[in-house]
């Protein structure tokens, strides 16, 4: 599915967020609070859009997905390229200084072992960010987002994106994805501490931040 919408990727994700995702993707860079020359795995990268925004922090940013054909879009970007499965990542426990994940958590086949995962290769005291799709806090407007998600999403999608099914998966998906509180409970539960989450965009994304606890290097 997701090697049917790279040629068109970055584009759709742009016009289905109305522009808000260069924001995202900045207050995710912010919100990992790197700095030079420290090791960043961003998991689920897709093109690399997002590596790029984490490699303006002066640290080494990685840019991991296993979309073969998502990372063929990235290509030129200028940060390292890794086909790779969010469960089974290919380096070694404590090898990174933080991890982030957007938009991605959600499209992993099991979330919980992923989290545990990306908790084994970041170093004590490391950083955690997931960036996702969740729950608007304000009622009214979480009815209208529905709608949003089930009718006009896939509408739109039909005219900028090269796969616009896969849209539909995409809407069904955030709605079935847990609400903030919830997924930070599946995060304090996976090898992460200190876990904290801001909304953005009134709540249509929120930003969950974590610590890797000392001492649990290799678990």
């Amino acid at each position: 599915m997701f090697d049917g919408v790279a040629r068109r990727y970055d584009l759709t994700n742009t016009v289905l967020a109305g522009g808000q995702d260069r924001r995202w993707r900045r207050i995710t860079r912010e919100a990992l609070e790197l700095g030079t020359g420290q090791r960043v795995l961003d998991v689920a990268a897709g093109t690399a859009v997002s590596t790029v925004e984490l490699a303006r922090s002066g640290a080494v940013a990685v840019a991991c997905d296993f979309s073969i054909g998502m990372l063929r879009e990235g290509r030129g970007r200028g940060v390292p390229l890794v086909a790779a499965d969010a469960l089974r990542l290919p380096f070694a426990d404590a090898s990174f200084d933080a991890v982030a994940i957007s938009f991605g958590l959600r499209n992993v086949a099991d979330p919980d072992a992923a989290l545990a995962e990306m908790a084994r290769i970041t170093r004590p005291g490391g950083a955690l960010v997931v960036c996702e799709f969740s729950r608007p806090t304000w009622a009214p407007f979480r009815i209208v987002y529905v709608e949003y998600l089930m009718r006009a999403l896939p509408t739109i999608a039909r005219a900028v994106s090269s796969n616009p099914d896969a849209y539909v998966y995409l809407a069904e998906s955030i709605r079935a994805w847990p609400d903030q509180a919830a997924l930070a409970r599946r995060i304090g539960a996976r090898g992460w501490t200190d876990v904290r989450w801001r909304n953005l965009s009134g709540g249509i994304v929120t930003l969950h931040r974590a610590r890797r606890p000392a001492g649990h290097a290799g678990e």
